[in-house]
């Protein structure tokens, strides 16, 4: 290779590059830094778009098929993203608002009725016990011993909780710093969030012409062809994802109470927060659920368990296809994975997050897989057609046979020779 120009200037990028590669090796303690730190920075940013995103969806619904038809005038379209986003803003604070002022009062008094419920619950089972194992005295005796002091365990619960308040008190100045820091990035990132949504055309016209300046063309064209996939693909999950949601924990509010079950409005509300969780989360409600009745009546956690079961048969196989349908296009086993994956690296988020994210990864790598294909000039039947063993037998019986020919053929060569 001749050392000329063009190929001195590659010689000294490529030594560069190893360099830096063998300097975040063995660096990589301040690597993780710097990107910790510039992730803190940019986080008020991130929940501004992801805010941004959120709100994006009813905005849009408003702006085109309510408002759509009433500001149609010039004079009055320019009014018509302010209202549409005002209007969205409103949807959300009067969920927030009607859900809190539902939860909040029935939490509280789930909890006072619990105070009363669990001793009885106890005494209960300790009661229960004894007629089982009556025959065992031992047993019995074991069981009459076990004594619990309620009045004792709820002082010192009442006492664990003051001194937690007091020192809570004595660090009052933390608490509050903590809470203005909170309270100052959730106000950057909403503001960020309105002027995204007021500037979204803006915003995507200059993104294009900057990636269109310094990018090739055919990239940028697929680039933003797997954005709109993305952008398309998280919309359709995260509504089809609250509409069931909310359908599920209907169905549950209006079962319980036609069967007159306690904490009717409890276990709906929470299933309908829980399922938005993919997979697990309806058992996480029902879980809690169980528990509530239990501390009731044995028999009412029975049959809220079979109720439990029967509502999710039928939302799993009557709503969900119909409400979501396959807007994500992910098959069953890689939504699995997808929920496992997300949960053990970022908890809940990463459920939510990883479900449309494998769903986007799945669909380019099945696009590209059927283009090599194609380049391939591979035949349909090839990985359509079922592989029977009766069809292995016969290829490898086949193929035998066609070695053990040659094979006399050689030997038929060797002996003329």
């Amino acid at each position: 290779m001749e050392l000329n120009k063009d190929n001195m200037k590659k010689i000294m990028l490529l030594i560069l590059y190893t360099i830096v590669i063998l300097a975040l090796a063995f660096r990589m303690e301040y690597v993780f830094g710097f990107l910790r730190g510039g992730l803190r920075l940019m986080f008020p940013f991130l929940l501004g778009a992801a805010i941004a995103f959120i709100l994006n969806v009813p905005m849009r619904f408003i702006e085109k098929n309510i408002l759509g038809g009433l500001l149609r005038m010039k004079e009055t379209s320019r009014a018509k993203r302010p209202l549409s986003l005002l209007l969205a803003i409103l949807f959300v604070l009067v969920i927030v608002a009607v859900v809190s002022l539902v939860v909040i009062p029935e939490l509280t008094g789930t909890l006072l009725g619990l105070k009363r419920l669990v001793p009885a619950f106890f005494e209960n089972m300790q009661i229960q016990a004894e007629a089982m194992f009556a025959r065992y005295p031992e047993i019995v005796e074991f069981i009459n011993s076990i004594e619990i002091d309620w009045k004792t365990l709820m002082e010192e619960t009442a006492s664990f909780i003051t001194s937690g308040a007091g020192n809570l008190l004595s660090s009052t100045v933390t608490a509050a710093v903590s809470i203005a820091s909170g309270l100052t990035t959730f106000s950057i990132s909403f503001i960020f969030s309105l002027y995204i949504l007021l500037q979204k055309e803006t915003l995507s016209r200059q993104f294009k012409q900057l990636c269109y300046a310094y990018f090739p063309e055919s990239a940028v064209d697929k680039g933003l062809g797997v954005l709109r996939m993305t952008e398309r693909i998280f919309s359709k999950f995260l509504t089809g994802q609250c509409t069931e949601a909310v359908i599920l924990g209907t169905m549950f509010f209006v079962t319980l109470t036609i069967l007159r079950l306690p904490f009717a409005l409890l276990i709906g509300v929470l299933i309908a927060f829980t399922a938005l969780i993919p997979i697990f989360g309806a058992f996480i409600g029902c879980a809690v659920g169980i528990f509530l009745m239990l501390m009731v009546s044995p028999v009412q956690a029975i049959w809220f368990t079979i109720i439990f079961l029967v509502l999710q048969q039928i939302e799993g196989n009557l709503i969900y296809p119909y409400v979501v349908g396959s807007s994500v296009g992910l098959p069953s086993i890689w939504v699995l994975v997808a929920v496992s994956l997300g949960g053990s690296m970022m908890g809940i988020v990463g459920m939510l997050i990883f479900i449309p994210l494998c769903s986007v990864g799945y669909t380019l790598l099945k696009e590209d897989v059927g283009i090599q294909l194609a380049g391939r000039n591979v035949k349909a039947d090839k990985y359509l057609k079922r592989f029977s063993e009766r069809e292995a037998g016969a290829k490898m019986s086949g193929s035998g046979k066609k070695a053990e020919k040659t094979e006399n053929k050689k030997e038929k060569e060797t002996e003329k020779d």
